[in-house]
């Protein structure tokens, strides 16, 4: 087979056979797999051995991996650190664009034979970055941290602004001066973009999530968004990573970071795309003639050492200014010091409008792997710092907040609702939350339909399950009973969380509940939850909770807490609680203890009459979850007694979600004359 390689499977082969390798030989000696990727795309490219040729393939998934790395960026930020950073973030940008602009602008002044032309694509080279190391801070967990947030943040706006630079660099190139109106068109055009994508993705993704269930169909709808806002951004006259960033900006609140979703959006970024555009990167890089030329050795010494030490100093101002640490800089530092995409955009645009002269050009290219070796080694050092600073300080919570081991339980009843609940609970468990789910499903009938109906229901939520990554146990039971067959169960596993779906009224005269569960509510006093989602869950709005008074002074206080916040934070939907004033302090001591931050308000709820005027706030997409209480106990009292009526006569079209909390006293046993348990062996 002659070289380069030409045909498609060897070419596929090829990458994969690097993708598989190389992170398993560089992790082993404990260099950022970053560097390897990239390297072995210089050794396999047309300035290395000339095994590959960079096009066709590799061209359109170098692309692919560019956009999907923007992308992911944009998708894994937390939505609470970004609207309480933003302003950060864009302080930082402007740090972060403005000193290596001018060091670059000054570097490239001097440098022999450089107009100031050439001057200002050179700042635009030492202004711009990519995110190359990002996945190493995913890969750490660290995605949501402020650090990363306002660095991500920093990133799009030092980016938009040196591609504008760029823009109007080429534009007085070619009209031979500089135009404001072009400059201000640019602006409209970027506004009309940002405001009408803010709008339209939200609905039509919104309609897609709440018509379409089917997973795979989901993930292309996404990647296909993605390409869509991609395009529409080159339209309007900006680069298509900035599309596919704000892309995953738009949808990040329909891809939770523990949903199907987000590990199929992960694994396709990081198994494929990702790698190719890193190889690619490797590819373009010729050092070859480095070697040959020493004036452009000399050049290329120069650039790089002025572009890694402006980054280091925007670094050590942005921290400065924003109160982060040592290890935050360092942070900052190795995410805004890789340079791929944009800069190599810039050094090619430069050169074919004949702006730069081929030293430049080779030494860009010398800049563009020390930055890359320099980045991934500085993100991997304060990235594992801070991993274990963060982890540290997990362990040494406050002692106030109770060691909660939560052993959940998910009841299903049908093959349609089983998966949902599923999804409900994997999204309410916190990530130390080491036990398996127990899926259970109760037979009273020897109908094999029924049978078979109970395996589907249970092998539909097992594979929620592993797609989200959560381990389960499976029981099929026989029980002559349904609610004393739950119940056994949930002793015999030890569960202390129940998940079922709420009764479904067929006759006038059912009640709000029905029989099934006011039995299980009288036999156990674990936290019930009971679920009434007409829509996806994460296509909820907003989510709303009426909280009673005393309800603080329950023992399952922290534990349905932990459920709403781990809830409420993997949604990243707003929260309201409406709560009597006396119970909002403890409470919110509670919604904080698990660590997550989302955003939420409190509004006082005082009496009755302050929850049906509250109540009607709720919309048809919103999640309303009321916390209700067994009679006799402390929360138990007027409220609490008529919500279940009002919630029937007001809510049956709103998505509902019923909490029974944990409560005092030994559970009782469940005898209530031909309702004693039979068979109790499961099958």
């Amino acid at each position: 087979m002659n070289l380069p390689f030409t045909e498609p499977i060897a070419i596929v082969l090829t990458v994969m056979a690097v993708t598989l390798m190389v992170p398993l030989l560089f992790n082993r000696l404990k260099i950022p797999y970053i560097i390897g990727l990239i390297a072995a795309g210089m050794a396999l490219g047309p300035y290395g051995f000339n095994v590959l040729e960079y096009d066709g393939a590799l061209k359109v998934f170098g692309e692919l991996g560019m956009l999907y790395l923007m992308f992911l960026a944009g998708v894994e930020i937390d939505m609470y650190h970004l609207r309480h950073n933003w302003r950060r973030g864009v302080l930082f940008g402007v740090i972060t664009f403005s000193i290596p602009m001018i060091a670059g602008v000054a570097c490239g002044w001097f440098l022999p034979n450089t107009s100031l032309m050439a001057a200002f694509l050179v700042g635009v080279m030492f202004a711009s970055h990519t995110l190359l190391t990002y996945p190493i801070v995913t890969r750490f967990g660290l995605s949501r941290t402020p650090a990363a947030v306002i660095a991500v943040c920093g990133t799009i706006v030092a980016v938009l602004l040196a591609l504008i630079v760029l823009a109007e660099v080429v534009e007085a190139r070619i009209t031979g001066g500089f135009s404001w109106n072009s400059a201000l068109w640019l602006i409209v055009k970027l506004t009309v973009y940002a405001v009408g994508w803010r709008y339209i993705a939200l609905w039509l993704t919104r309609l897609f999530m709440r018509k379409v269930t089917d997973g795979v169909m989901r993930f292309v709808y996404i990647l296909s968004m993605v390409l869509l806002m991609s395009v529409t951004a080159q339209i309007a006259g900006v680069a298509s990573i900035l599309g596919a960033f704000y892309a995953g900006l738009v949808l990040n609140r329909f891809i939770p970071a523990r949903s199907v979703l987000m590990r199929r959006t992960e694994f396709a970024g990081n198994a494929i795309f990702i790698p190719w555009f890193l190889i690619g990167a490797g590819m373009v890089i010729n050092v070859r003639s480095l070697i040959e030329d020493s004036e452009a050795a000399i050049a290329a010494l120069v650039i790089t050492a002025a572009a890694i030490l402006s980054k280091a100093l925007a670094a050590a101002a942005g921290a400065k200014l924003l109160h982060q640490d040592r290890t935050e800089g360092g942070l900052l530092f190795g995410l805004t010091t890789g340079k791929a995409a944009a800069t190599i955009a810039t050094t090619m645009v430069g050169y074919q409008y004949d702006i730069l002269d081929e030293t430049v050009l080779n030494a860009a290219v010398v800049m563009i792997l020390a930055c890359c070796i320099v980045a991934s080694v500085s993100t991997q050092r304060a990235a594992i710092k801070l991993r274990m600073r963060i982890t540290d300080r997990e362990q040494s919570r406050s002692p106030g907040k109770p060691h909660l081991d939560v052993r959940p339980m998910v009841a299903v009843a049908s093959p349609v609702t089983s998966e949902g609940l599923m999804k409900l609970t994997a999204l309410s468990l916190g990530h130390d939350c080491n036990s398996p789910t127990v899926l259970l499903f109760v037979s009273n009938s020897d109908d094999p339909m029924h049978r078979a109906m109970g395996e589907t229901s249970l092998r539909n939520a097992a594979d929620a399950a592993t797609l989200m990554g959560l381990e389960t146990e499976t029981v099929l039971r026989y029980d002559v009973n349904t609610s004393a067959g739950i119940v056994n169960a949930m002793k015999e596993r030890r569960c202390n969380r129940l998940v079922l779906g709420l009764h479904r009224q067929t006759t006038g005269f059912d009640s709000f509940l029905g029989g099934m569960e006011e039995k299980i509510l009288r036999a156990t006093n674990c936290m019930i939850v009971l679920s009434r989602c007409f829509i996806p869950i994460n296509t909820v709005n907003k989510i709303i909770v009426a909280v009673p008074a005393n309800a603080e002074y329950e023992t399952g206080l922290w534990e349905w807490a932990d459920f709403i916040a781990n809830l409420t934070a993997e949604l990243g939907a707003p929260l309201e609680v409406l709560t009597p004033k006396a119970t909002r302090p403890l409470l919110q001591e509670a919604l904080e203890a698990p660590g997550v931050q989302f955003d939420v308000t409190f509004l006082d709820m005082e009496s009755w009459d302050d929850f049906i005027i509250l109540s009607s706030r709720v919309a048809e997409d919103d999640l309303l979850i009321t916390l209700l209480a067994r009679k006799g106990s402390i929360s138990y009292g007027a409220m609490v007694e008529q919500m279940p009526n009002y919630l029937n006569r007001y809510f049956r079209r709103n998505n509902l979600l019923v909490i029974y909390p944990e409560q005092f006293g030994n559970e009782p046993a469940l005898h209530h004359g031909s309702e004693i348990n039979v068979v109790t062996a499961p099958m």
